[in-house]
């Protein structure tokens, strides 16, 4: 008996005033493909929402502890990391790349500003030479191979989300910075001060409590290759060097070279209680729970928007439609991709995953799940909880 056949036991808690969410929750479980999946949600700081329900894996219930891959919603504490560098003086927003990163000067990217790292705006969202699956954890190897790369446009010009070179690129000059790897960093300077389950790299430990991924291949017609077919070349190196297509991604997800590296664009492990818990600072002016990590000029500098394009990537999944990143982060905009506050922000990841937060609310939204759906953007289960919260505020 599938999960669709069944009403999933919800658990966990939900103020009454937040009803609409759990009811949300319950129904992604109903009709929208949920298998086994976490949400958290706080206002003010305080958690008003915390529900999980469904199966970690086959035989094995989702708990309160259980973690998930999130992919690319890892970016959200990969920017926040850089951010703090930032505000502590140690890293120049419109210094060049180089300045700290002296090899990343190659093939014309000595003028490239770590602004354009963090705004998906660098000409690199792809590698130009092959890389593997296998070659993903060799941090060595994968950074130099994207120090050496000619940027796919005019660096500055456009955004093309950088799906998987955005972690090897602003780790890399976090590690050039702090000393440490991008991992390291969030472990030491986010999670643990937070108490906030996020983690780029696991241990045996994090396995044992890791869920397991499942995917449906993609609709059985012309649609998806049509839509490759007009991708531009660099979306086609983001999106397929190497290629992590559906339902491919899940397996190489529940692998565990992949769960101990750092892949810090697309394997974070987290909580949904971990990504509202670290959103929960931003929305509240960089400090939660008595803890500060930036000053409240450098929490605004987050959504600092860097101008609204049609993404190279994410553009044809988009509709052709106009976003806008900030600074390692996704604004909401005019189109209401989080949600009505067109300032709110955050980042989702493959398959469904997501993080936000908003500052006039107050309020911040963490969101997990195991079985990955096959949107680009507008996955029908992130509407749904985006709908629900904002009923409530």
């Amino acid at each position: 008996m599938s999960t669709h056949d069944v009403e999933v036991k919800i658990e966990g808690t939900c103020d009454e005033s937040f009803a609409p969410i759990r009811e949300a929750f319950a129904e992604n479980f109903r009709s929208r493909g949920d298998v086994g999946a976490a949400i958290s949600v706080t206002v003010d700081g305080r958690t008003v929402v915390d529900l999980w329900g469904g199966d970690a894996a086959p035989g094995r219930p989702w708990e309160r502890d259980t973690i998930v891959n999130v992919w690319s919603s890892t970016k959200g504490a990969v920017a926040l990391a850089a951010h703090m560098l930032i505000d502590r003086g140690l890293l120049d927003l419109d210094a060049p790349v180089a300045r700290y990163w002296p090899e990343f000067a190659a093939a014309g990217k000595d003028a490239i500003p770590v602004r354009y790292l963090l705004s998906h705006r660098a000409g690199l969202c792809g590698a130009r030479e092959e890389i593997t699956i296998d070659d993903l954890p060799d941090w060595h190897k994968v950074t130099s191979i994207l120090a050496a790369t000619e940027p796919w446009w005019e660096p500055g010009t456009e955004s093309g989300y950088h799906a998987l070179t955005f972690g090897y690129l602003v780790g890399e000059v976090i590690r050039r910075v702090s000393g440490r790897s991008v991992g390291r960093f969030v472990a030491e300077e986010i999670a643990g001060p937070l108490g906030a389950e996020i983690t780029i790299g696991l241990t045996d430990a994090g396995i044992a409590r890791c869920a397991t991924l499942s995917m449906d291949p993609p609709p059985p017609d012309s649609a998806n290759a049509a839509m490759f077919a007009q991708l531009h070349p660099a979306a086609l190196a983001a999106l397929m060097n190497p290629s992590m297509a559906a339902p491919a991604a899940a397996d190489i997800g529940n692998n565990d070279a992949w769960r101990r590296a750092e892949i810090p664009a697309a394997n974070g492990h987290a909580t949904a209680r971990g990504l509202a818990t670290m959103y929960a600072l931003l929305a509240q002016g960089g400090q939660h729970d008595g803890v500060r990590l930036l000053g409240p000029a450098a929490a605004e500098r987050v959504r600092e928007g860097q101008g609204a394009t049609v993404d190279v990537v994410l553009g044809i999944g988009n509709g052709g439609l106009p976003s806008e990143w900030a600074l390692g982060f996704l604004l909401s905009g005019d189109q209401g991709i989080l949600g009505p506050n067109p300032r709110a922000f955050g980042h989702g990841g493959y398959g469904g995953s997501f993080g936000m937060a908003d500052v006039e609310a107050r309020a911040s939204l963490g969101y997990v799940m195991n079985h990955m759906g096959n949107n680009l953007v507008g996955d029908p289960r992130q509407v749904a909880l985006f709908d629900a919260l904002y009923e409530c505020l």
